[in-house]
C-alpha cells in the first residue's frame, strides 16, 4: 500500500502535491481501495482531493473524484475498467486552500476483485455518427445503483453529456445511456461512462466519438445532350466536401421559376433525366449520402440549362371567316398556347394564294395577334371577286405545322370603264349601233350596262 501526507500549513492556495501509483495493465475486473483523511483546526477544508485516471500516457483529463471535507478516515473504492492491452495510471492529486490542516491517503490497493460498493463497466463501444445527429454512448454496468448516485458521460477535450436514460435489469446490471445532441465536429474525441457512488466511483475505458460530414459535390454536374424533353448529365461527383464512402447518389432538379422539383436515385456517374418540359429552364443538382441517419448531404452547386422546342403539337384549327369584303379578307381561328407550340419563341404565318391576270400570285405575312383570346388577321390588297386559298403556318426553331385550307371568294365591287377607245358606231337612218369592249375589270358579273 502506498501512504501520502501533505501538511497544508504555511501554504498558499494552489499548490499542489502528486502521489502516482504504478501503470497498470488488467486483463480482468480489479478494484483499487484506498483510504483518506482530510482534518482542519479551523472548521475551513486545508484543500481538495482529485484522483485522476491517465490511459496509456494519454492526456490526465478531468478528476473522476473529489472531496474537500472529512473528519474521520474513510474508505473508497475505484472500479477502473481500462482492459488489456491499454493500460493506466491513477494521480492522487491535493490542491491547497490556503488553510491550515492535513490531507491523507493511505492503504492503496490494487484488489483482485470487483468492488462491492461501485458499480463496474464493461467495455464502451466507440460511436460514429453524421453531423447533426444524436451521437448515443451505451454504459453497461456490473453492479447495482441507486438514486443517489452521480452518473454521466466524461469528455476529454470535449464538453461531458448528461444521463440519457437508464434502465435497470437486476441488482447485478443495468444500462445507462448518454446522448451527445447535434453532433459537430467540436463533439468529436474521447468519452468515458462515470458513475459517483457513496463508496467511490466507477470508470469505464475511452470510446471514440467519430462525427462525419455527410459529402457534398465541389463542383455541379455537366450537361452531355439536350433534347426537347430530356437531358443528359454526367454527375460529376467524384471530388466532395465532406466524408465517404458514397452508398447513394441523387439528381434533384427544378423549374427555374416555379416550385415543382422532383428527386431521382441514380446508380451510375451518368444519368437521362426525361418526362421534361420543352424550351424550359431547369437546374440540377446532385445529393450524396453516406452510411448512417442523417447520411444525406445538401445539394451540390446547381447546373443550370435548358431543353429545345419541340416540334409544334399540330397546326392551328378552326380557321373560319371573319368578314368578306371585295379587296379584303378577315379570318380567325382557335387560340392555342405553349402546349400546341411546345416552345416559347414561334411565329404564325397566313400563307394564300390566287389567280391574277392569268397567273398564280402566293403570298405570306405574319400575324402578330397570337397571345389573343379572338385572335384574328386581315388580308388586304386583294382582288374583287376572286378565289382566294388560306391557311396558317404555325412555326418554331424545331419544326412547323400547318392548318387545313380554306377557299374563299371576295366580293364583287364596282367595274372599271368600258375603254373609250373601243366605243365604235355604225350609223343607219333610224338608228345607231354601237359596240365595245368589256371593261378591263369586270370585278364581278356584268348585269347591265347603261348608254
Amino acid at each position: 500500500g502506498s501512504f501520502m501526507l501533505v501538511n497544508t500549513s504555511g501554504r498558499f492556495a494552489g499548490q499542489k502535491a502528486h502521489l502516482l501509483l504504478p501503470h497498470l495493465k488488467e486483463n480482468d475486473t480489479h478494484c483499487i481501495d484506498f483510504h483518506y483523511y482530510i482534518s482542519s483546526k479551523t472548521g475551513s477544508s486545508p484543500g481538495t482531493l482529485n484522483i485522476y485516471v491517465k490511459v496509456n500516457d494519454g492526456p490526465i483529463g478531468n478528476p473522476i473524484w473529489n472531496t474537500s471535507i472529512t473528519a474521520t478516515w474513510n474508505r473508497a473504492e475505484l472500479a477502473i475498467s481500462t482492459f488489456w492491452p491499454n493500460f493506466y495510471q491513477v494521480v492522487f492529486e491535493v490542491v491547497t486552500s490556503g488553510h491550515p490542516g492535513y490531507v491523507a491517503i493511505d492503504e492503496v490497493k490494487v484488489l483482485g476483485h470487483p468492488c462491492t460498493k461501485t458499480p463496474h463497466f464493461l467495455r464502451l463501444q466507440s460511436v460514429e455518427v453524421n453531423a447533426g445527429q444524436f451521437a448515443t454512448f451505451q454504459c453497461t454496468a456490473n453492479g447495482g445503483t441507486d438514486s443517489g448516485d452521480r452518473l454521466w458521460l466524461q469528455g476529454i477535450y470535449v464538453r461531458d453529456a448528461p444521463l440519457k436514460d437508464i434502465k435497470v435489469f437486476n441488482f447485478r446490471r443495468f444500462v445507462a445511456l448518454f446522448s451527445v445532441v447535434n453532433a459537430t465536429k467540436r463533439d468529436a474525441g474521447n468519452y468515458r461512462c462515470m458513475i459517483r457512488t457513496e463508496g467511490g466511483v466507477g470508470v469505464s475505458n475511452y470510446a471514440e466519438l467519430i462525427v462525419k460530414e455527410p459529402p457534398v459535390p465541389i463542383a455541379p454536374p455537366q450537361l452531355s445532350s439536350v433534347g426537347a424533353t430530356y437531358l443528359w448529365i454526367q454527375l460529376n461527383a467524384n471530388s466532395i466536401n465532406g466524408d465517404g464512402p458514397i452508398i447513394q447518389r441523387e439528381v434533384e432538379y427544378r423549374t427555374s421559376s416555379g416550385s415543382w422539383y422532383d428527386i431521382q436515385p441514380v446508380d451510375s456517374t451518368s444519368y437521362k433525366i426525361g418526362h421534361l418540359d420543352p424550351d424550359t429552364e431547369y437546374e440540377i443538382s446532385v445529393l450524396l449520402t453516406r452510411p448512417g441517419e442523417g447520411g444525406t448531404g445538401s445539394p451540390g452547386p446547381a447546373l443550370r440549362t435548358r431543353t429545345k422546342c419541340a416540334d409544334p403539337m399540330r397546326g392551328p384549327r378552326k380557321l373560319e371567316v371573319v368578314e368578306i369584303k371585295s379587296r379584303q379578307i378577315t379570318i380567325c381561328w382557335e387560340p392555342f398556347g405553349y402546349n400546341v407550340t411546345r416552345c416559347h419563341r414561334y411565329n404564325l404565318t397566313v400563307h394564300y394564294r390566287y389567280q391574277a391576270g392569268g397567273q398564280e400570285q402566293v403570298r405570306e405575312e405574319v400575324s402578330w395577334d397570337t397571345e389573343s383570346s379572338h385572335p384574328q388577321h386581315t388580308i388586304t390588297n386583294l382582288s374583287p371577286y376572286t378565289n382566294v386559298s388560306i391557311k396558317l403556318v404555325l412555326m418554331n426553331p424545331e419544326g412547323r405545322k400547318e392548318s387545313q385550307e380554306l377557299v374563299v371568294q371576295t366580293d364583287e365591287d364596282v367595274p372599271s370603264a368600258v375603254p373609250l377607245e373601243s366605243i365604235q358606231g355604225s350609223t343607219f337612218e333610224e338608228k345607231i349601233f354601237l359596240q365595245w369592249r368589256e371593261p378591263a375589270q369586270t370585278y364581278g358579273v356584268i348585269t347591265l350596262y347603261e348608254v
